[in-house]
């Protein structure tokens, strides 16, 4: 097995006295662990930091080995984690791709929209300006491991205009018109998810509240259900500043 790419670091684990196992999201070859000697140094520790883009190069001579990998630093995010809600974004966005996404299986759309996001948290001046990025990328990634919504048409009536909601149960859209009396038990579905755009703060803390539900229903069971707790310190500070 040989490999080279650009990678995303998604999570670091210490192993031994001074090595580090690394897993790294990369465009072709999908989430991708690998062993870094001297992972801890003082060197590389600067170099092995979630939300990190790197240059990786992974070897083993077998498939069931556990790969070496040499990491060259690309563009570094260090920078962001003296912000307290844009490290906490970092922390969720990249702890949610390693205890979902399986390991050597592409996902490149997964892949440029993880770069997406992590480049709006670098790029903008506050947290509405990637929210909706997030809010899009757990969309995605519910999708693309088979749980994706239907938010095309209302599942009652087949309308495509004026949708509204989303039912708790079967993740299709419901419109206006359709969910009113029952808009209680539906889930709001904000615009920004169907047409783009940033949208306003309401719009957002909705948009994350139903991806949150799947999440939590489909996908985190187990051991990556731990993961909800980073999400929550997050949506918990969001809100706080969206009210």
């Amino acid at each position: 097995m040989h490999i080279e790419a650009e990678a995303i670091v998604c999570a670091v684990r210490a192993h031994g006295e001074h090595g580090a196992i690394v897993r790294a999201l990369t465009p072709e070859d999908g989430l991708i662990a690998g062993y870094v000697r001297g992972g801890r140094s003082r060197r590389l520790r600067p170099v092995l930091i979630p939300g990190n883009r790197i240059r990786g190069d992974w070897r083993a001579r077998s498939e069931d080995q556990l790969p070496a990998l040499v990491a060259e630093l690309v563009e570094s995010r260090a920078g962001l984690l003296g912000e307290p809600l844009a490290a906490m974004a970092i922390d969720w966005v990249t702890a949610l791709t390693t205890a979902t996404l399986p390991e050597g299986q592409p996902y490149p759309r997964l892949y440029s929209a993880l770069e997406a996001v992590l480049a709006a948290v670098a790029a903008a001046p506050s947290a509405r300006g990637w929210t909706s990025a997030l809010a899009r990328y757990e969309l995605l990634l519910l999708a693309e491991l088979g749980f994706g919504l239907d938010l095309t048409e209302c599942v009652a009536t087949g309308a495509h205009a004026d949708l509204a909601y989303v039912s708790p149960k079967s993740g299709g859209a419901v419109s206006r018109a359709a969910g009113e009396p029952y808009r209680e038990r539906l889930l709001p579905l904000p615009e920004f998810l169907i047409a783009g755009g940033a949208g306003e703060w309401p719009d957002l803390m909705a948009g994350l509240a139903l991806t949150g539900h799947f999440l939590a229903r489909d996908l985190l069971h187990g051991k990556a259900a731990d993961t909800l707790a980073a999400r929550e310190r997050l949506v918990t500070s969001l809100r706080r500043i969206s009210g």
